[in-house]
């Protein structure tokens, strides 16, 4: 199945959520995917740190529904985040996982996951009861509708083919510009103030 497409279903079920994402293509497919969630996502650039922040910001706001979009390559590097997960279980936390088999940002060496290994099946050994292997798009979609209303951490490892959608807009904005269009959407839609003006002596 095609990540842009899984993209798509998910993205339709998001009103007030926040979403982590990594870097690669991925980035460009949900910026057209899901275009009214553009400013409650953070587009983030480091491979391993995507489920970890989405876990922070989980913790930070209970009451908020927090979904990261990672990768197979990413979730490699940082495989106990899942041992956080379960001892943890956060109540607001749906992770999703774009399996390609590939880190194809950099040309399409193959991860782990093309040989024998199934994220799925590693994060349940953690300890968390729902993650689920899926390579059907409708099978994906009731997945996130359980996902979303679920009250324990739940993973989704979706199984989509390592291509890039053709057609879509490039993201414009760099990456310091996407941390403050985040933050700044965090603040008011919380009514907090998370990073107040500069202070002038």
């Amino acid at each position: 199945m095609k990540r842009f497409e899984c993209m798509k279903r998910l993205g339709a079920k998001l009103e007030n959520e926040l979403v982590i994402l990594s870097l690669g293509a991925s980035v460009d497919e949900w910026y057209n995917a899901a275009p009214h969630m553009r400013a409650a996502s953070l587009f983030q650039q480091q491979l391993g740190c995507v489920t970890p922040e989405a876990f922070g910001l989980a913790v930070g706001l209970p009451h908020r529904r927090v979904v990261s979009l990672d990768t197979d390559g990413g979730l490699m590097f940082n495989l106990g985040i899942l041992a956080t997960l379960a001892n943890e279980q956060p109540r607001n936390l749906l992770v999703v996982v774009w399996d390609n088999e590939c880190y194809q940002s950099i040309g399409g060496p193959p991860t782990h996951t093309a040989g024998r290994v199934n994220l799925a099946a590693v994060a349940r050994g953690t300890g968390i009861e729902h993650a689920y292997l899926v390579e059907d798009l409708d099978a994906f979609e009731q997945h996130c509708i359980k996902g979303l209303a679920a009250d324990t951490p739940y993973v989704i490892v979706a199984k989509v083919e390592p291509s890039v959608e053709p057609g879509i807009k490039r993201k414009h904005s760099d990456g310091r510009e996407d941390k403050y269009i985040f933050v700044r959407h965090v603040e008011a839609s919380e009514g907090i103030v998370i990073m107040g003006p500069s202070e002038h002596n």
